[in-house]
């Protein structure tokens, strides 16, 4: 059976929109439905946009690939690994039809986040569906190209709360030609915190680092010598790599169905005093809790110093992110209101319904 070309396939997602939106109703977008746990439950009209798939440009030398949102990120990744390229964030999975709409639209990144940037920073351009059933161009395909403030990034993390992405342009970088995960011992999570951040302060070639159980691992990443004589210069015991299991947690750590509480602070911020099991990423920006806690006191607690907390599992009867300032709020609605008038797509996953 041949392909549906994917201009037909654009115009079906813009009739079904706009025939929605002159209803009153409202729609889930879905993908590869693998994030779908990622958000406030919500229950509304699925709207499949998986079938609109494709590369539309990709050439290795420019370090840019332009693709439809519906391709698959596994897909994707094979693609580009082909090429001794990869997506600088280490995206998550979560399943074996995870989208790079997905990805894009929950902006979650993998263990190399805090050293080599965040989704938001990767993005360079993006066409996107908007609740009026419009089809709208942001940013560009070249990285010279992208200047000024980037409506494309604004999707990372919304959430499919803006509209349907459908297409994206996103900077890649070189595979490295040497990695290698280091053991240390660090009894206390805070002598953890204390000695990766010290070795933030000098030019190691650092791609990774995580704290559970009193051990620390730091994956070391670039050219055969540089990462050979970071080696010898550190330390530590060979040890077998996790990130894999931590970007799609399927690590010991996360299994079991406690509540699980995802902590962003600053990297240097203190230890957390709690006495729970507790796993420590990016520095020490990202700390995730495990077993019962009182997830408003800690925002309340973290949030005077650049601090939030995610009830990323359980925490029945709290918000799942943390809940924004009144003015804030008010801005993330307007923006909200302005792609999607009819507040039709995947309306109360982000924050609350009004």
């Amino acid at each position: 059976m041949a392909a549906i070309p994917a201009a037909d396939i654009e115009a079906e997602l813009a009739e079904q929109v706009a025939a929605v939106s002159a209803t009153g109703g409202e729609v889930m977008i879905v993908g590869g439905g693998t994030k779908t746990f990622y958000g406030e439950p919500i229950e509304a009209l699925p709207l499949e946009v998986a079938a609109h798939s494709g590369i539309i440009d990709y050439d290795p030398a420019e370090l840019v690939i332009t693709l439809r949102a519906g391709c698959r990120l596994a897909e994707v990744e094979a693609l580009l690994a082909e090429n001794r390229q990869m997506f600088g964030f280490e995206p998550p999975h979560f399943g074996e039809a995870a989208t790079i709409g997905g990805m894009i639209a929950c902006g979650l990144a993998g263990p190399r986040r805090a050293y080599a940037g965040s989704v938001r920073d990767f993005v360079l351009g993006a066409r996107l569906l908007d609740g009026r059933g419009e089809a709208l161009n942001f940013g560009g395909r070249v990285i010279k190209n992208v200047a000024g403030f980037d409506i494309s990034r604004s999707l990372v993390g919304s959430l499919g709360t803006l509209g349907v992405i459908l297409e994206a342009s996103i900077r890649v970088i070189p595979a490295y030609q040497q990695e290698i995960t280091l053991a240390f011992e660090h009894a206390r999570a805070a002598d953890h915190v204390k000695w990766i951040n010290q070795l933030g302060a000098e030019p190691w070639p650092i791609s990774a680092s995580c704290w559970h159980d009193g051990q620390s691992l730091l994956r070391l990443s670039g050219s055969e010598q540089g990462v050979a004589q970071a080696q010898a210069q550190l330390g530590g015991e060979v040890a077998d790599s996790p990130w894999q299991a931590l970007r799609e947690q399927t690590h010991p750590f996360f299994a079991g169905d406690e509540d699980l509480t995802r902590v962003a602070v600053p990297p240097a911020s203190g230890d957390l005093d709690y006495d729970l099991p507790q796993l420590i990423e990016w520095g020490g920006a990202q700390r995730w809790l495990r077993g019962d806690l009182r997830i408003a006191s800690l925002r309340k607690r973290i949030e005077p110093h650049g601090g939030n907390a995610c009830a990323w599992r359980g925490h029945a009867g709290e918000p799942r992110f943390q809940p924004l300032p009144a003015a804030l709020l008010k801005l993330q609605r307007n923006i909200k209101s302005s792609f999607d008038p009819a507040l039709i797509f995947n309306r109360g996953r982000l924050f609350t319904r009004r």
